[in-house]
Protein backbone atom coordinates (compact mmCIF):
# COMPACT_ATOMS: atom_id res chain seq x y z
CA UNK A 1 0.00 0.00 0.00
CA UNK A 2 2.81 2.53 0.54
CA UNK A 3 4.27 1.18 -2.56
CA UNK A 4 1.52 2.52 -4.62
CA UNK A 5 0.72 5.70 -2.68
CA UNK A 6 4.30 6.40 -3.68
CA UNK A 7 4.33 5.44 -6.94
CA UNK A 8 0.77 7.20 -7.28
CA UNK A 9 2.42 10.42 -5.50
CA UNK A 10 5.41 10.75 -7.86
CA UNK A 11 3.29 10.08 -10.99
CA UNK A 12 1.13 13.00 -10.25
CA UNK A 13 4.58 15.57 -9.21
CA UNK A 14 5.92 14.20 -13.06
CA UNK A 15 2.48 15.50 -14.61
CA UNK A 16 2.65 19.20 -13.17
CA UNK A 17 5.29 19.22 -15.69
CA UNK A 18 4.68 17.35 -18.50
CA UNK A 19 4.27 20.71 -20.32
CA UNK A 20 7.70 21.36 -19.95
CA UNK A 21 9.43 19.74 -23.47
CA UNK A 22 12.76 20.47 -25.14
CA UNK A 23 12.52 21.66 -28.50
CA UNK A 24 12.14 18.24 -29.76
CA UNK A 25 8.94 17.86 -27.93
CA UNK A 26 10.54 15.60 -25.16
CA UNK A 27 9.44 16.11 -21.39
CA UNK A 28 12.30 17.19 -19.32
CA UNK A 29 10.87 16.23 -15.96
CA UNK A 30 10.92 12.20 -16.02
CA UNK A 31 11.14 9.35 -13.40
CA UNK A 32 14.55 8.11 -12.67
CA UNK A 33 14.08 5.13 -10.80
CA UNK A 34 14.38 4.68 -7.37
CA UNK A 35 16.90 5.81 -4.14
CA UNK A 36 18.51 2.95 -2.20
CA UNK A 37 15.81 1.11 -0.07
CA UNK A 38 15.00 1.35 3.63
CA UNK A 39 13.18 0.26 6.13
CA UNK A 40 10.28 1.93 8.21
CA UNK A 41 8.19 0.35 11.22
CA UNK A 42 4.34 0.26 9.98
CA UNK A 43 1.61 -1.31 12.00
CA UNK A 44 2.31 -4.54 10.35
CA UNK A 45 6.14 -4.67 11.26
CA UNK A 46 8.95 -3.66 9.79
CA UNK A 47 9.09 -2.76 5.70
CA UNK A 48 11.45 -2.39 3.35
CA UNK A 49 10.61 0.79 0.68
CA UNK A 50 12.47 2.44 -1.82
CA UNK A 51 11.37 5.56 -2.66
CA UNK A 52 10.98 7.21 -6.21
CA UNK A 53 12.38 9.65 -8.01
CA UNK A 54 13.03 12.14 -11.25
CA UNK A 55 14.91 13.72 -12.95
CA UNK A 56 15.57 17.28 -14.41
CA UNK A 57 17.28 16.92 -17.69
CA UNK A 58 17.39 20.44 -18.45
CA UNK A 59 20.87 21.72 -18.47
CA UNK A 60 20.77 24.85 -16.59
CA UNK A 61 21.40 24.22 -12.76
CA UNK A 62 19.30 26.83 -11.86
CA UNK A 63 16.59 25.87 -13.17
CA UNK A 64 16.36 22.31 -11.67
CA UNK A 65 13.51 21.07 -10.51
CA UNK A 66 13.67 18.49 -7.26
CA UNK A 67 11.10 15.82 -5.99
CA UNK A 68 10.72 15.29 -2.19
CA UNK A 69 8.42 12.62 -1.41
CA UNK A 70 5.67 14.34 1.34
CA UNK A 71 4.50 10.26 2.20
CA UNK A 72 7.98 9.16 2.79
CA UNK A 73 10.46 12.09 3.60
CA UNK A 74 13.96 11.64 4.58
CA UNK A 75 13.06 11.59 8.19
CA UNK A 76 10.66 8.98 8.36
CA UNK A 77 11.51 5.84 9.70
CA UNK A 78 7.53 4.75 11.39
CA UNK A 79 4.16 5.23 9.79
CA UNK A 80 0.73 4.32 10.80
CA UNK A 81 -1.18 1.92 8.35
CA UNK A 82 -2.72 3.36 5.56
CA UNK A 83 -4.79 0.32 4.61
CA UNK A 84 -7.37 0.91 7.20
CA UNK A 85 -7.36 5.30 7.52
CA UNK A 86 -7.55 5.88 4.23
CA UNK A 87 -11.06 3.47 3.00
CA UNK A 88 -12.19 4.55 6.89
CA UNK A 89 -11.71 8.24 6.10
CA UNK A 90 -13.47 7.69 2.84
CA UNK A 91 -16.47 6.41 3.71
CA UNK A 92 -16.78 8.52 6.68
CA UNK A 93 -17.53 11.23 3.78
CA UNK A 94 -14.56 12.97 3.34
CA UNK A 95 -13.96 14.76 -0.11
CA UNK A 96 -10.83 13.35 -1.99
CA UNK A 97 -9.78 16.93 -1.33
CA UNK A 98 -10.01 16.80 2.37
CA UNK A 99 -7.68 13.50 2.39
CA UNK A 100 -4.16 15.44 2.96
CA UNK A 101 -5.28 17.20 6.23
CA UNK A 102 -7.36 13.76 7.70
CA UNK A 103 -4.32 11.56 6.77
CA UNK A 104 -1.27 13.66 8.41
CA UNK A 105 -1.49 11.62 11.02
CA UNK A 106 0.70 9.12 8.39
CA UNK A 107 3.64 11.72 8.62
CA UNK A 108 3.16 14.38 10.56
CA UNK A 109 1.44 17.14 10.38
CA UNK A 110 4.47 19.06 8.08
CA UNK A 111 4.05 16.87 6.16
CA UNK A 112 1.24 16.86 4.28
CA UNK A 113 1.66 13.41 2.34
CA UNK A 114 -1.26 12.47 0.35
CA UNK A 115 -2.77 14.97 -1.82
CA UNK A 116 -6.04 14.86 -3.89
CA UNK A 117 -4.80 13.48 -6.99
CA UNK A 118 -2.47 10.78 -5.29
CA UNK A 119 -5.29 9.89 -2.97
CA UNK A 120 -7.31 9.56 -6.38
CA UNK A 121 -5.11 7.59 -8.34
CA UNK A 122 -4.61 5.03 -5.18
CA UNK A 123 -8.56 4.82 -5.54
CA UNK A 124 -8.45 3.63 -8.88
CA UNK A 125 -5.63 0.78 -8.04
CA UNK A 126 -8.06 -0.43 -5.46
CA UNK A 127 -11.01 -0.62 -8.27
CA UNK A 128 -8.31 -2.76 -10.30
CA UNK A 129 -7.57 -4.99 -7.20
CA UNK A 130 -10.72 -5.59 -6.77
CA UNK A 131 -12.12 -5.95 -10.12
CA UNK A 132 -8.98 -8.77 -10.26
CA UNK A 133 -10.13 -10.42 -7.32
CA UNK A 134 -13.83 -10.66 -8.68
CA UNK A 135 -12.14 -12.39 -11.54
CA UNK A 136 -9.52 -14.72 -9.72
CA UNK A 137 -9.95 -18.46 -10.34
CA UNK A 138 -11.43 -20.43 -7.63
CA UNK A 139 -10.00 -24.39 -9.18
CA UNK A 140 -7.47 -24.56 -6.14
CA UNK A 141 -10.18 -23.55 -3.71
CA UNK A 142 -12.63 -26.37 -1.72
CA UNK A 143 -14.58 -24.51 1.50
CA UNK A 144 -16.44 -26.75 3.71
CA UNK A 145 -18.86 -24.19 5.73
CA UNK A 146 -19.98 -20.86 3.94
CA UNK A 147 -21.22 -18.05 6.03
CA UNK A 148 -23.53 -15.44 3.93
CA UNK A 149 -25.85 -12.45 4.54
CA UNK A 150 -26.98 -9.14 2.89
CA UNK A 151 -25.74 -6.51 4.58
CA UNK A 152 -26.89 -2.94 4.44
CA UNK A 153 -25.25 -0.06 5.53
CA UNK A 154 -25.77 3.30 6.72
CA UNK A 155 -24.58 5.24 4.24
CA UNK A 156 -26.92 6.06 0.70
CA UNK A 157 -26.68 4.45 -2.64
CA UNK A 158 -27.61 5.28 -6.04
CA UNK A 159 -30.27 2.76 -5.25
CA UNK A 160 -31.42 2.67 -1.66
CA UNK A 161 -32.73 -1.33 -2.26
CA UNK A 162 -29.56 -2.32 -2.90
CA UNK A 163 -27.10 -3.94 -0.34
CA UNK A 164 -23.56 -5.84 -0.20
CA UNK A 165 -24.11 -9.62 -0.82
CA UNK A 166 -21.09 -11.49 0.93
CA UNK A 167 -20.08 -14.85 1.36
CA UNK A 168 -16.73 -15.91 3.28
CA UNK A 169 -15.64 -19.75 3.43
CA UNK A 170 -13.79 -21.62 5.76
CA UNK A 171 -11.19 -23.75 3.30
CA UNK A 172 -9.86 -27.20 4.57
CA UNK A 173 -7.44 -26.10 7.26
CA UNK A 174 -9.55 -23.53 9.00
CA UNK A 175 -9.08 -20.30 7.80
CA UNK A 176 -11.58 -17.71 6.97
CA UNK A 177 -11.20 -16.06 3.57
CA UNK A 178 -13.90 -13.66 2.04
CA UNK A 179 -15.19 -15.54 -1.00
CA UNK A 180 -17.38 -13.27 -3.07
CA UNK A 181 -18.56 -10.18 -2.67
CA UNK A 182 -21.83 -8.32 -5.37
CA UNK A 183 -23.85 -5.29 -4.66
CA UNK A 184 -27.51 -7.24 -5.06
CA UNK A 185 -31.09 -5.68 -4.95
CA UNK A 186 -33.11 -6.22 -1.99
CA UNK A 187 -31.24 -9.92 -1.47
CA UNK A 188 -32.94 -11.16 -4.62
CA UNK A 189 -32.81 -14.97 -5.37
CA UNK A 190 -31.38 -13.70 -8.86
CA UNK A 191 -28.99 -11.76 -7.15
CA UNK A 192 -27.56 -14.69 -4.85
CA UNK A 193 -28.30 -16.95 -8.15
CA UNK A 194 -25.55 -14.87 -10.14
CA UNK A 195 -23.38 -14.24 -7.06
CA UNK A 196 -23.20 -18.10 -6.65
CA UNK A 197 -22.69 -18.97 -10.39
CA UNK A 198 -19.97 -16.92 -10.85
CA UNK A 199 -18.23 -18.61 -8.22
CA UNK A 200 -18.88 -22.25 -9.84
CA UNK A 201 -18.11 -20.47 -13.67
CA UNK A 202 -14.37 -19.15 -11.80
CA UNK A 203 -13.58 -23.09 -10.75
CA UNK A 204 -15.84 -23.80 -7.21
CA UNK A 205 -16.70 -27.24 -8.38
CA UNK A 206 -17.10 -28.78 -5.04
CA UNK A 207 -19.98 -27.54 -3.04
CA UNK A 208 -19.31 -26.31 0.19
CA UNK A 209 -20.61 -28.92 3.11
CA UNK A 210 -22.46 -26.14 4.95
CA UNK A 211 -24.24 -22.55 4.01
CA UNK A 212 -24.78 -20.67 7.60
CA UNK A 213 -27.49 -17.67 6.74
CA UNK A 214 -30.11 -15.44 7.96
CA UNK A 215 -33.98 -15.93 6.49
CA UNK A 216 -33.43 -14.04 3.41
CA UNK A 217 -35.01 -16.30 1.24
CA UNK A 218 -33.52 -15.45 -1.82
CA UNK A 219 -30.44 -17.16 -1.26
CA UNK A 220 -31.88 -20.20 0.58
CA UNK A 221 -33.71 -20.34 -3.20
CA UNK A 222 -30.88 -20.34 -5.29
CA UNK A 223 -28.39 -21.92 -3.04
CA UNK A 224 -30.19 -26.09 -4.36
CA UNK A 225 -30.09 -24.40 -7.98
CA UNK A 226 -25.72 -24.29 -7.56
CA UNK A 227 -24.24 -26.10 -4.97
CA UNK A 228 -27.53 -28.62 -4.78
CA UNK A 229 -25.78 -30.61 -1.94
CA UNK A 230 -24.83 -28.13 0.74
CA UNK A 231 -26.92 -28.63 3.60
CA UNK A 232 -28.78 -25.56 5.39
CA UNK A 233 -28.32 -23.79 8.96
CA UNK A 234 -30.04 -20.95 9.63
CA UNK A 235 -28.53 -18.61 11.84
CA UNK A 236 -30.19 -18.94 15.54
CA UNK A 237 -29.21 -15.06 16.76
CA UNK A 238 -31.40 -14.28 14.06
CA UNK A 239 -33.71 -16.55 14.40
CA UNK A 240 -33.99 -15.33 18.06
CA UNK A 241 -34.68 -11.78 17.21
CA UNK A 242 -37.69 -12.66 14.86
CA UNK A 243 -39.01 -14.64 17.71
CA UNK A 244 -38.78 -12.35 19.66
CA UNK A 245 -39.88 -9.47 17.89
CA UNK A 246 -43.61 -11.17 17.84
CA UNK A 247 -43.69 -11.27 21.53
CA UNK A 248 -45.12 -8.46 23.93
CA UNK A 249 -41.70 -6.88 25.70
CA UNK A 250 -42.66 -8.68 29.23
CA UNK A 251 -42.61 -11.99 27.49
CA UNK A 252 -39.51 -11.08 25.90
CA UNK A 253 -36.94 -12.26 28.83
CA UNK A 254 -38.16 -15.69 29.79
CA UNK A 255 -38.59 -16.35 26.20
CA UNK A 256 -34.92 -15.50 25.09
CA UNK A 257 -33.44 -17.75 27.92
CA UNK A 258 -35.82 -20.75 26.62
CA UNK A 259 -34.73 -20.49 23.07
CA UNK A 260 -31.03 -20.28 24.85
CA UNK A 261 -31.69 -23.71 25.70
CA UNK A 262 -32.59 -25.22 22.63
CA UNK A 263 -29.37 -23.66 20.44
CA UNK A 264 -27.20 -25.00 23.73
CA UNK A 265 -28.32 -28.54 24.13
CA UNK A 266 -26.23 -31.19 24.28
CA UNK A 267 -27.84 -33.41 21.69
CA UNK A 268 -29.96 -32.26 19.42
CA UNK A 269 -32.94 -35.11 21.56
CA UNK A 270 -32.97 -32.18 24.28
CA UNK A 271 -33.22 -29.50 21.51
CA UNK A 272 -36.04 -30.95 20.32
CA UNK A 273 -37.78 -31.13 22.72
CA UNK A 274 -37.53 -27.43 24.52
CA UNK A 275 -38.46 -26.84 21.04
CA UNK A 276 -41.97 -28.90 21.22
CA UNK A 277 -42.05 -26.98 24.73
CA UNK A 278 -41.94 -23.52 23.20
CA UNK A 279 -44.09 -23.80 20.92
CA UNK A 280 -46.41 -25.48 22.81
CA UNK A 281 -46.36 -23.17 25.65
CA UNK A 282 -46.26 -19.55 23.30
CA UNK A 283 -48.44 -21.42 20.84
CA UNK A 284 -51.79 -20.72 21.70
CA UNK A 285 -51.67 -17.20 22.77
CA UNK A 286 -48.73 -15.88 20.89
CA UNK A 287 -49.48 -18.43 17.52
CA UNK A 288 -47.08 -15.96 15.50
CA UNK A 289 -44.28 -16.74 17.60
CA UNK A 290 -44.26 -20.15 17.75
CA UNK A 291 -44.73 -20.34 14.05
CA UNK A 292 -41.48 -18.18 13.32
CA UNK A 293 -39.78 -20.82 14.98
CA UNK A 294 -41.64 -24.24 13.66
CA UNK A 295 -41.34 -23.78 10.50
CA UNK A 296 -37.60 -23.72 10.97
CA UNK A 297 -37.11 -26.08 12.76
CA UNK A 298 -35.14 -28.93 10.90
CA UNK A 299 -32.67 -26.05 9.24
CA UNK A 300 -32.14 -24.89 12.65
CA UNK A 301 -30.57 -27.68 14.25
CA UNK A 302 -28.74 -29.14 11.23
CA UNK A 303 -25.20 -28.28 13.75
CA UNK A 304 -25.80 -31.00 15.62
CA UNK A 305 -24.75 -32.82 12.66
CA UNK A 306 -21.06 -31.48 12.50
CA UNK A 307 -18.20 -31.35 14.92
CA UNK A 308 -19.33 -30.21 18.27
CA UNK A 309 -15.80 -27.96 18.31
CA UNK A 310 -17.51 -25.97 15.10
CA UNK A 311 -21.10 -25.45 16.90
CA UNK A 312 -19.92 -22.08 18.13
CA UNK A 313 -18.75 -21.22 14.43
CA UNK A 314 -21.99 -22.68 12.51
CA UNK A 315 -24.97 -21.88 14.87
CA UNK A 316 -24.69 -18.17 13.75
CA UNK A 317 -23.30 -15.54 10.91
CA UNK A 318 -21.39 -13.82 13.55
CA UNK A 319 -18.13 -13.64 11.13
CA UNK A 320 -20.06 -11.75 8.82
CA UNK A 321 -22.07 -9.68 11.60
CA UNK A 322 -18.64 -8.70 13.61
CA UNK A 323 -16.11 -8.34 10.52
CA UNK A 324 -19.22 -5.50 9.21
CA UNK A 325 -19.98 -4.02 12.10
CA UNK A 326 -17.22 -1.46 11.98
CA UNK A 327 -17.74 -1.14 8.18
CA UNK A 328 -21.34 -0.01 9.34
CA UNK A 329 -19.75 2.18 11.68
CA UNK A 330 -18.40 3.78 9.40
CA UNK A 331 -20.85 4.83 6.81
CA UNK A 332 -23.26 5.73 8.96
CA UNK A 333 -22.23 9.16 8.90
CA UNK A 334 -20.98 9.42 4.92
CA UNK A 335 -22.24 12.51 3.12
CA UNK A 336 -23.28 12.43 0.05
CA UNK A 337 -25.02 9.14 -1.80
CA UNK A 338 -22.14 6.78 -2.82
CA UNK A 339 -21.40 4.98 -6.21
CA UNK A 340 -21.91 1.03 -6.13
CA UNK A 341 -18.28 1.14 -7.52
CA UNK A 342 -16.88 3.00 -4.28
CA UNK A 343 -19.11 1.15 -1.89
CA UNK A 344 -17.87 -2.20 -3.36
CA UNK A 345 -14.45 -0.86 -3.33
CA UNK A 346 -13.98 0.80 0.30
CA UNK A 347 -16.26 -2.65 1.77
CA UNK A 348 -13.60 -4.50 -0.54
CA UNK A 349 -10.53 -2.98 1.21
CA UNK A 350 -12.16 -2.86 4.77
CA UNK A 351 -12.68 -6.56 4.38
CA UNK A 352 -9.09 -7.57 3.13
CA UNK A 353 -7.77 -5.55 5.97
CA UNK A 354 -10.04 -7.46 8.75
CA UNK A 355 -9.23 -10.73 6.83
CA UNK A 356 -5.70 -10.78 8.51
CA UNK A 357 -7.25 -10.77 12.11
CA UNK A 358 -9.78 -13.43 11.85
CA UNK A 359 -9.60 -16.34 13.61
CA UNK A 360 -9.37 -20.31 12.41
CA UNK A 361 -11.60 -22.61 13.39
CA UNK A 362 -11.58 -24.68 16.37
CA UNK A 363 -10.22 -28.06 15.80
CA UNK A 364 -9.37 -27.73 12.08
CA UNK A 365 -8.24 -31.00 12.06
CA UNK A 366 -11.84 -31.86 12.01
CA UNK A 367 -12.72 -30.61 9.01
CA UNK A 368 -11.09 -33.23 7.04
CA UNK A 369 -13.84 -35.97 8.10
CA UNK A 370 -16.66 -33.39 7.53
CA UNK A 371 -15.17 -33.28 3.73
CA UNK A 372 -15.12 -37.00 3.31
CA UNK A 373 -18.23 -37.08 4.56
CA UNK A 374 -17.58 -38.97 8.11
CA UNK A 375 -20.88 -39.21 9.91
CA UNK A 376 -21.25 -37.10 13.01
CA UNK A 377 -24.42 -37.37 15.55
CA UNK A 378 -24.40 -35.10 18.31
CA UNK A 379 -21.39 -33.30 17.33
CA UNK A 380 -19.40 -36.79 17.81
CA UNK A 381 -17.42 -38.80 14.79
CA UNK A 382 -19.25 -42.10 14.72
CA UNK A 383 -16.86 -44.89 14.38
CA UNK A 384 -16.88 -47.44 11.32
CA UNK A 385 -18.22 -51.15 12.34
CA UNK A 386 -16.39 -53.94 11.70
CA UNK A 387 -17.05 -55.89 8.71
Amino acid sequence: MLAAALEAEVEAFVQQFKGLVDRNGHQQIVRNGYLPGREIQTGIGAVEVKAPRIKDKRKTAGEKIHFNSQILPPYLRRTKSMEELIPWHNLKGLSTGDFSEALSALVGKDAPGLSASTVSRLKESWQDDLNRWQKRSLADKEYVYFWVDGVHFGARMEDEKQCILVVLGATADGRKELVGMADGYRESEQSWYELLVDLRKRGLENAPKLAVGDGALGFWKALPKVFGKTRKQRCTVHKTVNVLDKLPKSAQGKAKQQLQEIWMAETKEDAEKVFDYFVEAYGAKYPKAAQCLEKDQEDLLTFFDFPTEHWIHIRTTNPIESTFATVRLRTAKTRGCLTRETMLTMVFKLSCSAQKRWRRLNVPELLADVIMGVNFVNGVKMKKEAA
